[in-house]
């Protein structure tokens, strides 16, 4: 079938979908949702069989729906409505939710139902369960919607006369619903409350007497304070006390300006707060924050690290680094990278790189060191020589997150993974992280220039198919966790072992010898530098556009292919 995808952004929903889609032999295009009259347009333009709306804040006009089936995936359960439904689902501890996929009428979220897929829910916050549980979900559930659909025989039914449970309306959750009372509230309820707010909006609060919103809570189970008060901080969070115990909070928006680390959103207050540092740093403690772990299994090593979005600091880059020197130290012969539970990487820091120019600094500046800095870490992967290294995903990976996994020996990814291994939809960067040495080695230079050039999503699958990574197993997060740990420990017993690093430190001088490292570097980041400091200023605008959030006014030509001057109607 021809499909348009209608949504308000690329998001990592309307990737996957895409992506499964044409994975079956469907057609699909995107178009932006910024004005009744750009999608009546698209409509006209790729004439579709019918439209699915994965990711809308507002409803589709009449003058399509009217004419056309148009399949609404709502994150809520049958017979739920409106615009919070995952958020009420946290703030009221539901233990079981779903996804109905509905069809699109003049009532909002209540048109008849042609799939709903549940999912039992677990203490995270909405951006995870978002990405994980919803996603997953509204797969199954639209997939199941396109069979009925194409079967001309089902008859979608209202949500009242489906078998409970039945959601209800619930309206848009306000800030005075979110508030937080820290002389009352417990550390649960801030949790709760912050988790059901995170990615978007955040709850608004104030910090050291000024307004911000909060995002990116994590509990702390033995640090004390008086209730309210900043008693801390560690690395980028801040420790705030509670009236039974305290909570972290990771990243902050203050008032007119971007969401950043909570200690950089508060500088210069955060200087004067008491470093608490673990005592083992690599330790891995379940019972307060931390971002970088490690652990070791039946002869593995485990190196994970938890950044919010992905996001890679030069500083935490640097330490990162630091980590994995530590950790090529230990009497293991097999190094397990397994990234965060969200996100293995997605690159550099483009917040922390804009917020250098905020404060009267260079984001020029700032972007090569932070570049410098993720490509200093990516060497120290491809020069491991004692350890056979895997990169793990668990989480997605974008941009230069997936050259740092495939600066290992091996790439695992879980099947529900999607990779962007791509650069140019931030104003044609050009990318670093020995890319164009690690790239066309695993798949070809023809493949390599496609990949870069098309800048489509890879579902793990997909990215299996290309070479692109080594293995594409189990959908679920801990059957995957778990798998993980029995491959890499049947690989750290192998009676091959020693000959395979051998192997590997030997091609590693080959390559050496045709062309150095350095020299593949040096290329890269003079493209680099002309992206940074060069005449043309695509990379700062659209850093620029990406942190603030600003709203599309068109959709980009490689997603709108029915915009494309060459496209015709078959």
């Amino acid at each position: 079938m021809r499909i348009l995808l209608l949504s308000h952004a690329f998001n990592s929903l309307t990737q996957r979908l895409s992506a499964e889609l044409q994975q079956r032999g469907h057609q699909t295009s995107v178009e932006f949702d910024i004005a009744d009259s750009v999608t009546e347009e698209a409509v006209a333009l790729f004439a579709p069989d019918l439209i699915v709306a994965p990711y809308l804040r507002r409803a589709i006009p009449e003058s399509v729906w009217s004419r056309l089936v148009c399949l609404i995936v709502h994150p809520g359960i049958a017979g739920d409505r409106g615009p919070s439904a995952l958020d009420w689902a946290i703030r009221n501890q539901e233990t079981d939710w779903g996804v109905t996929v509905l069809q699109a009428q003049a009532e909002m979220d209540a048109g008849p139902v042609w799939a709903s897929v549940p999912f039992a829910m677990r203490s995270a916050s909405k951006s995870s369960l978002y990405r994980h549980e919803v996603t997953q979900a509204a797969c199954s559930a639209v997939l199941q919607a396109l069979q009925r659909f194409e079967s001309g025989n089902f008859v979608p039914q209202s949500a009242a006369t489906l078998p409970a449970p039945h959601g209800q309306w619930r309206p848009l959750m306000k800030q005075e619903q979110r508030r937080l009372d820290w002389q009352r509230d417990s550390s649960a309820s801030v949790l709760r409350q912050i988790q059901a707010a995170d990615g978007f909006p955040g709850v608004a609060d104030k910090l050291f007497g000024q307004p911000c919103h909060l995002f990116d809570a994590w509990p702390e189970a033995t640090l004390r304070g008086a209730p309210g008060s900043v008693i801390g901080r560690r690395e980028t969070t801040l420790l705030r006390a509670t009236v039974d115990g305290a909570v972290w909070i990771g990243h902050i928006k203050r008032e007119g300006s971007i969401k950043l680390p909570a200690a950089l959103a508060f500088e210069r207050e955060a200087a004067q707060l008491p470093e608490i540092a673990l005592q083992d740093w690599w330790r891995c403690n379940t019972l307060t924050w931390q971002d970088i772990a490690y652990e070791e299994h039946a002869g593995v090593g485990f190196l994970s690290f938890e950044f919010y979005n992905g996001a890679m600091s030069s500083h935490q880059c640097e330490r990162l680094r630091s980590a994995l020197v530590w950790a090529r130290q230990r009497p293991t012969q097999v190094l397990v990278l397994t990234g965060g539970r969200d996100f293995w990487s997605n690159g550099i820091h483009l917040n922390v790189i804009e917020a250098a120019s905020l404060g009267g600094g260079s984001a020029a500046d700032a972007s090569w060191d932070n570049i410098n800095a993720i490509n200093d870490l990516a060497l120290e992967l491809i020069n491991t020589e004692q350890q056979i290294t895997v990169a793990a995903l668990g989480g997605n990976a974008g941009a230069g997150g997936c050259f740092l996994a495939r600066a290992c020996d091996l790439v695992w990814a879980r099947a529900a993974v999607l990779l962007n291994p791509h650069y140019k939809n931030m104003g044609n960067l050009y990318g670093s992280e020995y890319w164009s040495y690690l790239l066309p080695r695993r798949v070809g230079m023809q493949a390599a220039k496609a990949i870069m050039r098309d800048r489509q999503a890879l579902t793990a699958p997909d990215a299996l198919r290309t070479g692109l990574i080594d293995a594409c197993f189990s959908d679920a997060a801990q059957t995957f966790q778990a798998e993980v740990m029995q491959r890499a420990a049947a690989l750290a017993s192998q009676s091959d072992l020693a000959q395979r690093l051998a192997t590997k430190r030997e091609a590693r001088q080959r390559d050496e010898a045709v062309k150095p490292l350095a020299a593949y570097r040096e290329e890269e980041l003079t493209q680099m530098r002309r992206n940074f400091y060069g005449f043309d200023p695509s990379y700062h605008i659209a850093r620029h556009h990406f942190v603030h959030k600003s709203p599309a006014s068109w959709t980009p030509r490689h997603l709108a292919r029915h915009r494309d001057l060459g496209w015709r109607l078959p």
